[in-house]
């Protein structure tokens, strides 16, 4: 299978996925990094903010949009948890239109959640695990409130990612917190738009693959090789499902692992706080492509959370897909395989330490983390 390599880390596999991959072990090191990008955009906007004054990024407050995701989910939740720990929803979406269009992604109305991740901090801030959730995952959804007021009714195996596009991000937490039984504290989504803006912004990512890559699905064209990739060329690469692997989404999961590494080196490698230009360009694009709940939907808001996490210590995120089998009824989709999917999501809800056969996901024949 393609994977991405840095020169920090060359030896990390991509995950075989899907149907062809059975029995395949990913590589030990890539599959801890998924969704660190989500610490990243709380991190650049931080280090705005501390790096030339807030009052040079104060206007960047209008770009961030709130949903107040308290008042429209009302009482039917969870309890919050008895602990400090938090736990973030974080949604990468899929708009298809608008800004979005111009990506490569098509001209298709509504958007949905490309990439989910349930991102838990345990009491004490110094580690953090992320939950990635497969977007061909069926799902229960629960009943829920559309923005027009109109109801939509729950529905039984519906494809996970299908939930953003029938009734909006509210929706997507409510389906999460009902699967889980883990209560939401804050929800973040980025779309497409923001990522290609990042890229773009420090100036590209490079990235080195072991096989040719050719998806005209993406437009992703490449060869065995290093490659510097802009924002429309990255977007491209983490999108692309059928020219890896046996094109299944369990595959392309670990190829934005690999690809995450590679952007989070690049930004290492850039002096932000040197920069303030630089860290303002980086800042706007992501706060143009950020939506939160109500209670992050500002700089100040963002920069008092981040410096809560402040703990945390980066290398030691670990990064688990939920464990999933493949569907019985459709090869093609797959489901919350158990007892692994329950124990995984009692250990969060408990802040107890994830047991190791949680983190086993019969679909990729091993271990899911």
């Amino acid at each position: 299978m393609s994977h991405v390599s840095t020169p920090e880390h060359r030896s990390a596999d991509a995950p075989s996925g899907g149907r062809g991959g059975r029995g395949r072990k990913r590589g030990r090191t890539g599959r801890r990094r998924t969704g660190r990008w989500i610490l990243l955009g709380l991190l650049v906007v931080v280090l705005a903010a501390a790096g030339g004054g807030y009052w040079l990024y104060k206007d960047l407050d209008g770009n961030i949009d709130g949903v107040d995701i308290d008042r429209a989910l009302g009482d039917d939740r969870p309890e919050k948890q008895p602990t400090s720990g938090q736990n973030i929803l974080v949604l990468g979406s899929d708009s298809r239109s608008g800004d979005n269009a111009s990506l490569g992604t098509g001209d298709v109305a509504g958007a949905r959640s490309d990439t989910a991740l349930v991102m838990h901090i345990p009491e004490g801030r110094t580690e953090a695990v992320a939950v990635s959730i497969p977007r061909d995952t069926l799902v229960t959804r629960p009943e829920c409130t559309k923005a027009d007021g109109s109801t939509l009714p729950s529905a039984q195996r519906v494809m996970f990612n299908s939930v953003y596009s029938a009734a909006g991000p509210a929706c997507v937490v409510k389906t999460v917190e009902q699967m889980s039984g883990v209560r939401m504290d804050h929800f973040m989504e980025i779309d497409f738009a923001g990522f290609k803006g990042l890229v773009d912004a420090i100036g590209g990512v490079t990235v080195t693959v072991e096989e040719a890559i050719h998806d005209k699905s993406s437009g992703l064209d490449l060869e065995a090789g290093t490659h510097k990739l802009n924002g429309t060329e990255s977007l491209a690469f983490v999108r692309t499902r059928h020219g890896v692997g046996d094109g299944s989404d369990l595959g392309r999961i670990g190829l934005q692992q690999e690809f995450m590494l590679a952007l989070l080196s690049e930004i290492k490698k850039q002096d932000l706080l040197g920069s303030p230009t630089k860290t303002y360009k980086i800042a706007d694009s992501l706060t143009e492509a950020l939506t939160t709940d109500s209670e992050l939907a500002s700089l100040t808001s963002l920069a008092d959370f981040a410096s809560s996490l402040n703990g945390v210590d980066p290398s030691t995120m670990e990064t688990i897909m939920l464990p999933v089998a493949y569907d019985k009824t459709d090869p093609n989709r797959v489901v919350a395989a158990e007892p692994q999917a329950t124990e995984l999501w009692k250990a969060i809800r408990t802040d107890s330490d994830i047991p190791e056969s949680a983190k086993k996901s019969p679909a990729t024949g091993g271990s899911s983390s």
